[in-house]
């Protein structure tokens, strides 16, 4: 064959491919039809709470926006573990939010606009509960990272920064 030219097959060849780039754009791919978000696709290691805690030794509470509702006997019962490792005499709950942990993806628990804790699931335990990564953040600073696993009814306390004449303590809890 002569440089330049090409032979029938090969342009019935060029000939198909063509037709089928201008048919397979028309029709939708199963896979666009619904294209899950990047999280509804992620697959979940568990749920999480995280209770964010005023310790003082003095009753007055801080003041606060808005009332943090939560189940009585569950906070009744770290306010008692919370005694016995921090030593003050009066606990107020302050804030309280709940989150999905998902797999590959980090995930916050945000119970107030200047503390947070961030999870990155590292995969099951083989104690069934959830490897995890945690980053304690207040503002823009980290101010505690560890390697944990949260397992039920067992909550991990991690303390904070002092506040006003106390200091707050962030609990997170597998649910």
């Amino acid at each position: 064959m002569l440089p330049g030219r090409t032979s029938d097959r090969t342009r019935h060849w060029w000939a198909a491919l063509l037709l089928g780039l201008l048919v397979v754009p028309g029709m939708p791919a199963p896979a666009q039809d619904q294209a899950p978000s990047p999280k509804a696709a992620a697959a979940s290691d568990g749920s999480v709470e995280g209770y964010l805690f005023f310790a003082v030794n003095d009753e007055a509470a801080p003041a606060q926006e808005e009332k943090v509702t939560a189940d009585a006997a569950v906070v009744a019962s770290m306010e008692a573990r919370l005694k016995k490792v921090f030593r003050y005499t009066h606990y107020h709950l302050i804030g309280k939010h709940s989150q999905q942990v998902f797999k590959e993806y980090e995930s916050w628990v945000v119970p107030s606009k200047d503390l947070c804790l961030k999870i990155d699931s590292r995969g099951p335990a083989e104690s069934g509960g959830v490897n995890v990564h945690l980053q304690l953040w207040q503002d823009t600073k980290v101010l505690v990272k560890s390697d944990a696993v949260l397992l039920k009814d067992k909550p991990i306390f991690l303390g904070g920064p002092n506040w006003r004449k106390g200091r707050l303590i962030f609990v997170v809890r597998l649910k």
